[in-house]
């Protein structure tokens, strides 16, 4: 599950890059037609920078919300397991001595002579 969740992060930030890298050459090819100034462009570079960290961040958080979701369960089902086998065990142990005192009771001491 780990390793899914690395590889789908990776491909995010991977998919960003090449996002980036492709705005940056848009708006290179743009200032160089002379469509938009240097400024424009920079200022519309900053704009779609700003956004990306701001969905980046919700998107650490959604993450992060349906991470503690998963692992919340994942130990509520482990600790169940756990209080299952500390009931198992102390019953074999009663078991065990109850058989102890019961085989204690049925064989006669030893006679010291």
């Amino acid at each position: 599950m780990i390793d899914a969740l690395k590889k789908t992060l990776l491909a995010g930030v991977g998919a960003a890059v090449v996002s980036k890298e492709k705005v940056e050459a848009v708006l290179g090819d743009l200032v160089r037609q002379g469509k938009v100034t240097s400024a424009e462009a920079q200022e519309v570079a900053e704009k779609l920078v700003a956004e990306g960290r701001r969905e980046a961040e919700t998107l650490s958080h959604e993450l992060g919300e349906k991470l503690k979701g998963a692992f919340a369960g994942i130990d509520q089902r482990a600790q169940q397991r756990l209080d299952a086998l500390e009931a198992r065990v102390a019953a074999l142990e009663q078991a065990a001595a109850a058989t102890t005192a019961q085989t204690a009771d049925t064989v006669a001491p030893p006679s010291r002579d």
